[in-house]
Parts: C-alpha cells; sequence; structure tokens
C-alpha cells in the first residue's frame, strides 16, 4: 500500500485532497512492531503521530495491578494525536497485540503541514470530535449499562471495527483473551465469563482458548436494542 492510499484510509486524513494527502505523504515514516513490543508508555514524550497500516495496537493505564484497556485499534486507525497536538507527555500506553506496521509523522512536521493546508484543519478537527464522542459514549455505558449489555456492545464493535478485507467464514472470529476483554469492558475477568456462558447457552457464540466465535452476530445486535 502507497503511502498516499494508506493516508486515505486513516479516518483522520481521508477528506484531505489528494494534493494534500501527497504532500503529507512525504512526511511518514514506516514503522514496525512485533507481538508485545511497546510503541510508548504513559510519560513519555509524546513527538509523534501514528497511524496504523495493519496488525492490532492495545491502548492501556494502569494503577498499581489493576489495568483498563481503553481502546484495541486495527488497520486505519489513528494514536497518539492529544500528546501530537498539546506537546504533553503521553497519557496512556500502547502495546502491540500483534504484529503491526504503522506509519509515524513527527509533531514538528505536522504541525507545519496543518499551516500550509486550509482543508487539513477541519478535517482534523472533525476526526478528534468523533474521538471525543466515542470516550463520552464509554463514560456513559459504564454508567448506565449492566455488564452483560456493555460485553454484548463491545463484541460488536470489536467485529465492526475489523478491517474491510477481514474474512471469516460463516461465523465471525475475535482473538482476545477473556481477561482482556474483561480490561475493555472494565470488568472482572470473573464476570465476563459469566456474561459469556449465558450467551454461550443462547447459541450466539461459542469459546475456546482466547478465541470468541459469534455465530449469530444479528441476534447479538438486536439485544443492543
Amino acid at each position: 500500500m502507497t503511502p498516499v492510499n494508506a493516508l486515505k484510509k486513516i479516518q483522520l486524513f481521508s477528506s484531505l485532497s489528494d494534493r494534500d494527502c501527497e504532500r503529507l505523504s512525504q512526511l511518514l515514516r514506516l514503522q514496525t512492531l512485533h507481538k508485545g513490543e511497546v510503541l510508548f508508555r504513559r510519560g513519555d514524550e509524546g513527538t509523534t503521530l501514528y497511524m496504523i497500516l495493519s496488525g492490532q495496537i492495545k491502548i492501556s493505564v494502569s494503577r498499581r495491578t489493576n489495568q483498563m484497556t481503553l481502546a484495541i485499534l486495527g488497520g486505519g486507525e489513528f494514536l497518539g494525536e492529544m500528546a501530537l497536538l498539546d506537546g504533553h507527555p503521553r497519557s496512556a500506553d500502547a502495546i502491540a497485540l500483534e504484529e503491526s506496521f504503522l506509519y509515524a509523522l513527527n509533531r514538528k512536521d505536522f504541525l507545519s503541514f496543518l499551516k500550509t493546508s486550509e482543508h487539513a484543519i477541519p478535517a482534523v478537527l472533525s476526526a478528534l470530535s468523533m474521538r471525543l464522542r466515542k470516550t463520552d459514549n464509554q463514560l456513559t455505558e459504564m454508567c448506565f449499562l449492566n455488564v452483560p449489555a456493555r460485553l454484548e456492545k463491545k463484541l460488536v464493535e470489536l467485529i465492526e471495527s475489523r478491517p474491510a478485507d477481514v474474512k471469516d467464514d460463516s461465523d465471525h472470529v475475535l482473538t482476545i483473551s477473556q481477561n482482556e476483554l474483561g480490561h475493555l469492558v472494565g470488568v472482572s475477568r470473573e464476570s465476563i465469563n459469566k456474561a459469556l456462558k449465558s450467551l454461550r447457552k443462547k447459541g450466539i457464540l461459542s469459546t475456546s482458548r482466547n478465541t470468541i466465535r459469534i455465530h449469530k452476530l444479528d441476534l447479538l445486535k438486536q439485544r443492543l436494542r
């Protein structure tokens, strides 16, 4: 995939003109992460925006022995934008869950680009606004939805957020541990196990080690209404 095509798949830059994408693509550098490799830690200096070409990056925060996963990002998504814009240290950890390929964009280059592109700033603000809305939705869910409902919504989100070129058989397969799923939903592994057991009994999904196979995605979506 060329840098220009990659930019057009990234929500943050998808509405930029071809000319702006071409200019911006010249500022990118390719970076590879192996499974388990740390991209950055909370408190690190924030000087780079990352755009994920393929793979998965986990964004999490931890305190003592407790950890909460804020998001699992995949191809077409971006991270590191907060520190890039305000220059403050990183607010979370970012770790590769599998081999991942990213484009990195330096803060200084990015800010210079914004100054010379009249269409870039509205596009960036729109994408950042959507990110804030998503955060608001997560807080609302934690306050008002019970554990089964939060789990079901998260499973649907994980399936629908995968790149379009990911192909399953007749089922939809997620490679994720129950412990990691608990971190995403904000509850214990035991609570996740109990909610999954209920869904297994209904024939909606089945589970094996670090794998969730959803047999009836439409039925799972209906339960969210």
